[in-house]
């Protein structure tokens, strides 16, 4: 599946000014764990939310002019204050949400990472019912295809989650699915960052603190 709106001179790649637009995708930093509570409603921890302040206040994400975020709480709650900051419009696609584990439910830590490791390894497998890697990654770059059609002039963020997050970068990187591309440990809070016109140039993740560091200034 390709996203035709990052190739060639299609006018869609470039914002009214005639500059390219950066897109930047942004994962949830870290969140309260509550086994008793369905995973999609988990909300930020302390350290996760000082995370989003800081980077609301820093003012690295200036010129964005649309944020898009994924529907579960831990994503709003990292998008709100960003559009607050910003002042900008944000957009909620439901269809943006992480793979979907919900036959499942909530898994102890090691046995996550164990179900985590098939998810990526057999990309066309469900993992004890889990949505297939395959799957996920066709939803997430038909979302950010379409959102990209209809966003506003200026750059674009989209907040989510460091799964589909990764499987977006494999693809716009021309790179096979695998969990070596993944955030890694460190509970989130991290960014991918491309030119709307060159997306193969996009870097792997990136913390958070490093837009804040850098002024949003793309490298």
């Amino acid at each position: 599946m390709s996203l035709s709106v990052f190739h060639g001179p299609d006018p869609l790649s470039r914002d009214g000014s005639g500059m390219s637009r950066k897109v930047r995708y942004l994962s949830h930093p870290q969140v309260v764990i509550d086994p008793s509570k369905d995973v999609r409603t988990w909300s930020l921890d302390d350290v996760g939310r000082g995370r989003v302040t800081a980077l609301a206040r820093s003012g690295a994400l200036t010129g964005t002019a649309t944020i898009i975020s994924s529907g579960e709480t831990k994503a709003l709650e990292t998008a709100r204050p960003l559009a607050d900051a910003l002042g900008c419009e944000l957009t909620v696609r439901e269809r943006t949400h992480e793979n979907d584990r919900s036959a499942t439910g909530f898994l102890p830590p090691d046995e996550f990472e164990r179900v985590a490791d098939q998810f990526f390894a057999d990309p066309d497998a469900s993992v004890r019912g889990w949505e297939t890697a395959r799957a996920a990654q066709r939803r997430i770059v038909a979302e950010v295809e379409d959102s990209l059609r209809s966003a506003i002039d200026g750059d674009v963020l989209f907040v989510g989650h460091g799964g589909v997050g990764t499987l977006l970068y494999c693809h716009l990187a021309g790179l096979p699915v695998g969990r070596e591309h993944d955030q890694g440990a460190g509970g989130g809070g991290c960014y991918l960052e491309f030119r709307q016109d060159t997306p193969r140039e996009i870097a792997g993740w990136r913390p958070m603190e490093d837009l804040i560091a850098r002024g949003g200034a793309h490298s």
